[in-house]
């Protein structure tokens, strides 16, 4: 349900939409998916959605109907340009291809074309299935590759892993930065701002750009030193 709200507010804001990989869950939804917006300031606007989100509903999957709460941690990074050097060893990733998933009939790849890459000093993974070719999917995927890594390396630069684990946080209660709330009663909360509307429908349709402008707002406010007299 947020990958298909992400996909909708793409279209909505005018971004461009690249999927590079997606696994399904072991037994129903998505367990994990990778994809790339493209467009002007798409992680100016998106950065502040990494986090912890929480879904409240009855799960169709139930057959006795009982509401469920589940969580999804959301990463974003931005794509590096490539002035920007990040050295990554050969010695130091294992490149893994296997056969892409697909819908079945002429969408299944007959050839290992998928590509998964560990990088062992970070235990960074990536992977992506999005061509058919394999050089294409590799390029792809080291390309997320540095990105990530670069990422990584800039918060050890800081001291500040909490960005990298720590902020986006522990996948369970209390943890997170929104909640959809479709039981018993509707609600989406983003629990920063506490900023919330009851039109969750919406929501889940990709209208979640109140949201990113309230954080938005909070955080040029926050940037903004404060004005006033100095008395010597």
């Amino acid at each position: 349900m947020l990958f298909r709200m992400y996909r909708r507010y793409a279209e909505r804001a005018g971004l461009e939409f690249e999927l590079y990989d997606i696994t399904a869950g072991e037994e129903a939804g998505i367990k994990s998916a990778s994809f790339l917006l493209s467009g002007p300031f798409a992680y100016g606007f998106l950065k502040n959605e990494r986090g912890v989100h929480r879904l409240v509903r009855i799960s169709p999957f139930d057959s006795n109907s009982r509401r469920h709460t589940s969580f999804a941690a959301l990463d974003v990074i931005a794509e590096i340009d490539d002035e920007i050097e990040v050295e990554i060893k050969d010695e130091d990733v294992r490149i893994d291809t296997f056969r892409a998933s697909g819908a079945g009939g002429q969408h299944v790849n007959t050839t290992d074309s998928a590509v998964r890459i560990t990088h062992a000093p970070t235990g960074i993974v990536v992977s992506c299935q999005a061509e058919r070719s394999q050089h294409k999917n590799r390029s792809k995927a080291m390309k997320v590759l540095k990105a990530r890594v670069y990422d990584y390396i800039m918060d050890q630069k800081k001291k500040e892993m909490e960005r990298f684990y720590g902020k986006k946080g522990e996948i369970a209660w209390g943890s997170q930065i929104r909640s959809y709330v479709m039981q018993p009663y509707t609600m989406v909360k983003d629990h920063r701002m506490n900023l919330e509307t009851s039109n969750v429908a919406s929501v889940m349709d990709g209208n979640i750009q109140a949201f990113i402008d309230a954080n938005l707002k909070a955080e040029a406010v926050a940037a903004t030193p404060a004005s006033g007299k100095v008395n010597a």
